[in-house]
């Protein structure tokens, strides 16, 4: 063989350069996507509608109307109350990562043209867990939420109390339930949007103290692990237990809602109350 027909075969014979975290896999279907495809389509599969989880800012900008988002309270950061090993390099660490201050992303925005006061939570930033930064940026979005006379809508996903704050972090839980009291008081609504995961803390507080209780498909919700769980009570779970699917049945939420279609039903909702 000719040296140039030789290095002609070696070339095409070459796998083709793929840069990494160009595909993603679904989980439920197992198909495997163009991740920019799935990322177009709101992050829902192409192929069973599988919802990935994403992070606050895209929530944001799929929920609200264009630009209309405002956030306050942006400027309240992490501190280390038990000097827990590593912990301030770790925040440094994520906000780099991120681009977020913390784990949740409070402000007012429009959906629809129907104001409300707006929490997103995002698993990405120590897995959306309630420290004192966390659950005081919530407190004071109810706070405002009554001040404003506005609705609350609160975006949740967490893997619970953050361990590095330790009983700072478990206040919180006491602290954005008496919020939502005064809130509830005030006669204003709160709906929340549980998506996957909703554990621990947050579902053991503000998380399932909604008038209005929404999820995500197939989400994970509940306190303790399904594996905790089994170990304490020596008993198998039954199937679907702790997703979304099989609280709507036992009735410990209202409606799950595909994310194409969440803007449209929290616009409905908000609608509807403005006549109350």
């Amino acid at each position: 063989m000719a040296g140039s027909q030789k290095k002609a075969f070696e070339s095409t014979s070459q796998k083709p350069a793929i840069p990494d975290g160009a595909w993603i896999k679904c989980e439920k279907c197992g198909k495997t996507f163009y991740k920019k495809d799935i990322e177009e389509n709101i992050s829902l599969c192409l192929n069973c509608d599988f919802h990935f989880r994403i992070g606050a800012k895209e929530r944001i900008r799929i929920t609200t109307d264009e630009d209309s988002f405002v956030e306050f309270n942006s400027a309240i950061f992490s501190d280390n109350p038990l000097n827990f090993p590593k912990y301030n390099e770790k925040i440094t660490s994520l906000m780099e990562k991120t681009g977020l201050n913390e784990a949740v992303i409070t402000g007012t925005g429009l959906i629809n043209q129907n104001q409300a006061v707006i929490c997103v939570m995002d698993g990405s930033f120590i897995m959306g867990s309630m420290g004192s930064v966390v659950g005081e940026k919530i407190t004071r979005a109810i706070e405002k939420s009554i001040e404003l006379r506005l609705p609350l809508i609160i975006f949740t996903t967490s893997g619970g109390a953050r361990m590095q704050e330790g009983i700072f972090s478990l206040m919180q839980m006491a602290k954005t339930s008496a919020a939502i009291a005064r809130h509830n008081q005030e006669g204003l609504l709160y709906i929340t949007v549980l998506t996957d995961p909703t554990t621990a803390g947050v579902s053991a507080s503000f998380g399932m103290l909604g008038d209005i209780i929404l999820s995500e498909p197939n989400a994970l919700i509940g306190f303790a692990g399904p594996r905790v769980i089994e170990q304490t009570i020596r008993q198998i779970l039954p199937e679907g237990f702790q997703r979304a699917e099989f609280l709507l049945e036992h009735g410990f939420i209202d409606k799950i809602v595909n994310r194409k279609e969440l803007k449209e039903t929290l616009s409905t909702i908000l609608s509807l109350h403005k006549g109350v």
